[in-house]
């Protein structure tokens, strides 16, 4: 371990990294398809390539080098590029942006990183390519163009959800396990420089979340919002949830202590529990709060007043003024962090079915969801 430590500069777990890359280019070279390069493409991008870039394994700028050219041949991106393009990514810069050169003179970014490393680096790759086209043309064209593009497709995915709500993170175990941390992009850049093993101890308890890894985010776009609309369409629908919402509330609220007043997050367009905990629980205040006003407009017709409506980003680090809170399956942000230290001293969660945490009680089959109850 002291001698991985006297080569490696941040931390000896680097190693898997590199051992993990190596094992990719074995596969490569020894069972390629377009599947294999697909995946391994984005999931060295996104580990190996992009810790690579922050915090550089060796303490050699030799070393370093050499790695930096062996990444540039199994992805078949040049690493100097692939870093100038990031690190401009985290200096909020655009691609076609010029700077200025240090004599008060613009050059644009072609200009700029066609440097000795780029021009190396791109060689490698296409003495790579052309000993593959060499060695079986067939199988680079069908197998090896196909999946390169397929993974530089899957990198673009993922790093346009990263950001199109705002920096978001995703603190689920199994992404954040084989990704290495990468889940916790709010944290990342807000300090880039942390090394991949620290940021799990640093989270941002305000951190824009997503259930989804980046690439799976377009599955927020139109899911569980484009079912809240058409429940909003339909009568029949809006019977269906409310019974099914409504057997759950009853088997878990007689467990609770009196309830003086209740905090709904978010709600729902259709604002299924409030209108079940404003007939359970008639002495109770009931209150609901959403970060987007056009959600409180549209719910607002269903409760025909006896609801407070408040218009506020729920924190989910701050304790809430209430007896009970009721989160929702669309809650965005840490929701692992509400079950390890719930908010108010009785907290409902709605979550997928194969998510039981604690006391709980089946909402629908149908539906795939279940009511958690957390208390402190």
């Amino acid at each position: 371990m002291a001698a991985t430590h006297q080569v490696l500069r941040y931390s000896p777990w680097d190693g898997v990294l590199i051992a993990l890359s190596f094992a990719y280019a074995a596969l490569l070279l020894s069972a390629p398809s377009i599947f294999l390069i697909a995946i391994g493409l984005w999931w060295t991008a996104n580990t190996v390539a992009h810790n690579f870039i922050h915090t550089p394994f060796f303490r050699s700028r030799a070393l370093n080098r050499a790695y930096s050219l062996f990444l540039s041949a199994v992805m078949g991106i040049p690493q100097s590029l692939w870093r100038d393009r990031h690190l401009r990514h985290h200096a909020g810069l655009h691609h076609a942006e010029l700077r200025d050169n240090g004599n008060g003179r613009r050059r644009s970014l072609v200009t700029r990183i066609v440097t000795r490393d780029v021009a190396v680096e791109t060689a490698v790759v296409l003495t790579v390519w052309a000993a593959a086209v060499a060695a079986d043309a067939t199988l680079f064209l069908t197998a090896y163009v196909p999946g390169y593009l397929a993974g530089l497709g899957l990198c673009s995915l993922q790093g346009h959800f990263e950001h199109a709500r705002g920096t978001t993170s995703h603190y689920g175990w199994l992404y954040n396990w084989c990704f290495f941390n990468d889940g916790y992009h709010a944290e990342h850049h807000l300090r880039p420089g942390e090394h991949w093993t620290r940021l799990p101890s640093q989270p941002l308890a305000n951190a824009p979340a997503s259930r989804w890894p980046a690439v799976l985010r377009w599955i927020d776009a139109f899911s569980l919002e484009s079912l809240e609309r058409k429940v909003l369409r339909s009568a029949r629908l809006q019977r269906f949830v409310l019974a099914a919402h409504e057997r759950a509330f009853r088997e878990l609220l007689p467990r609770l202590a009196p309830i003086h007043r209740v905090t709904i997050v978010g709600g729902g367009l259709y604002p299924r529990s409030a209108l079940i905990l404003r007939r359970l629980l008639p002495a109770a205040t009931v209150a609901i709060v959403d970060a987007k006003p056009e959600h409180l407009e549209i719910a607002s017709p269903f409760l025909d007043g006896g609801v407070e409506l408040e218009h506020r980003l729920f924190d989910a680090a701050a304790p809430e003024p209430a007896d009970l809170v009721v989160i929702p399956l669309a809650f965005v942000g840490d929701r692992d962090r509400i079950y390890r230290h719930p908010p108010a001293k009785a907290v409902l969660v709605h979550d997928w079915m194969w998510r039981p945490r604690g006391e709980g009680a089946r909402v629908s089959w149908l539906l795939l969801k279940r009511l958690n109850l957390v208390t402190r």
